[in-house]
């Protein structure tokens, strides 16, 4: 069974019982009972859990016809078009990655790299695993883009999978300019613009935000592959080319 050790007590011989053969309910027990919509909800989302677990392995088929979106972009002076389709809810089903003027042997491995992850989007695998393994990756061609959101990228893989979870994940926190709908209502909605939906003291006066909120939001908009400082250790933020410290104000590879 796994155990480590048995351990037997003679009765009354410790200053406090180990194990007791009564049946006395105590007001913890009384806590832990459940009434039957609570155990049929419990059962219910569990049954769902491990549905979901098991349909990862079956095929879901895409549409005959699918909406979608088409990318043309430049990466460190070369040009790509990736394409998206999409199932009748909205979500990501598979994706089509084209870099003409690069050679045979690159194009037909982008498009087998494509086929891959469509297969496993199609199968299950979550998006997000995906964004988180493919973002940040580093090899050429890589450099400034074109993109009104993503001004730069160390690869073709991290530019895509950066405007895919942009596009079906709301992912900001690795654009370097965020969608400007979504940066107008998330500034509006955390410093409580007037004509937005502000909320009041009991004096009628307006809520200011609160120093740790801003915090948290200019920290939401580091980016994702900033170092760590080679003086103190601490997060580091982009400065023009370059890194600095939020800590110790050291500039990492600046004059």
């Amino acid at each position: 069974m796994g155990l480590k050790a048995i351990a037997l007590y003679r009765d009354g011989s410790k200053f406090s019982q180990p194990l007791s053969s009564k049946q006395t309910q105590t007001e913890d027990d009384a806590e832990l009972q459940f009434t039957k919509e609570q155990l049929d909800q419990a059962v219910k989302r569990a049954v769902d859990e491990v549905n979901m677990i098991l349909k990862r392995g079956e095929k879901k088929p895409m549409p005959l016809k699918r909406a979608g979106f088409t990318q043309e972009a430049l990466v460190g002076g070369h040009k790509i078009y990736f394409r998206t389709g999409e199932y009748e809810n909205g979500d990501l089903g598979e994706v089509f990655i084209d870099m003409f003027k690069e050679g045979a042997a690159y194009r037909s491995l982008l498009n087998c790299f494509a086929v891959a992850v469509s297969m496993g989007l199609q199968y299950g695998v979550p998006l997000e695993k995906f964004v988180e393994k493919f973002t940040f990756t580093r090899f050429e061609p890589s450099g400034f883009t074109n993109h009104p959101n993503i001004k730069n990228a160390t690869s073709i893989l991290d530019f895509i999978f950066r405007v895919l979870g942009m596009e079906y994940l709301g992912r900001t926190d690795f654009v370097h300019v965020p969608p400007a709908m979504d940066s107008e209502k998330a500034v509006s909605e955390e410093l409580n613009v007037p004509g937005e939906k502000d909320e009041t003291g009991p004096q009628g006066e307006t809520a200011k935000p609160a120093p740790s909120n801003l915090m948290n939001q200019q920290l939401s908009s580091m980016m994702g592959d900033a170092p760590a400082c080679d003086v103190c250790g601490h997060m580091t933020v982009r400065n023009g080319a370059c890194y600095k410290c939020l800590n110790c104000g050291n500039s990492m590879g600046c004059s």
